[in-house]
């Protein structure tokens, strides 16, 4: 989901994009991108794609019950970007983000993960600290608790590594406006800033 909307917002802004999925179609094929097959976990793949494109987006997500995988895949692209010397920006989830005032992880914290997306939680902490380990220059797109398809109105609020809550306390963003912040921060690179949330 969030990677299909963040090659339309790219192609939108006049970008060349190149998608790439497992089995090579989206819905960016209505826009008229090119989709292409490639596996995430294939380094050669992974090396050839990052020898043609400047950046590397990686928006996977676990199907559930395979959520101890999740750390392949983003190695394998980071791997293949420090060795092309790219940059990749890494979708991931809300698990690693700290609680509001503190006190731990939003991973940890059933008002925003409840007991049934526990797993996926801990899977975007495990993503996560495989980047923080790792020599490639990357930066991690924590969504909020709450995000999927919606409107895109061109707005978000930008923070660093807690979550974003409103008035009511509710972390959410539509997808299209996700890839509204993903694309901005693309093309502006916020310097020495690698994990960032957006919320409304």
């Amino acid at each position: 989901m969030a990677g299909s909307r963040i090659v339309l917002e790219a192609a939108r802004r006049g970008h060349g994009v190149s998608g790439f999925s497992r089995s090579g179609g989206s819905s960016a094929d209505l826009a008229g991108v090119a989709m292409f097959v490639a596996d995430a976990t294939d380094p050669e793949a992974m090396r050839c794609i990052g020898t043609d494109h400047d950046v590397l987006v990686l928006a996977t997500r676990p199907t559930p019950g395979t959520e101890a995988s999740v750390t392949l895949p983003v190695s394998t692209v980071l791997d293949a970007a420090l060795q092309t010397g790219r940059r990749v920006m890494v979708i991931g989830g809300a698990g690693p983000l700290q609680i509001p005032g503190g006190g731990g992880l939003v991973m940890d914290d059933q008002r925003f993960v409840p007991k049934e997306w526990r797993a996926i939680a801990k899977a975007s902490v495990d993503q996560f600290t495989a980047c923080g380990v790792h020599g490639a220059d990357w930066t991690y797109l924590s969504p909020p608790a709450l995000f999927g398809p919606g409107r895109r109105t061109g707005s978000y609020r930008r923070g660093g590594s807690e979550l974003i809550v409103d008035a009511e306390g509710i972390s959410r963003i539509s997808a299209e406006d996700l890839a509204i912040a993903a694309v901005d921060e693309l093309e502006n690179p916020h310097s020495g800033l690698r994990h960032f949330t957006v919320a409304y």
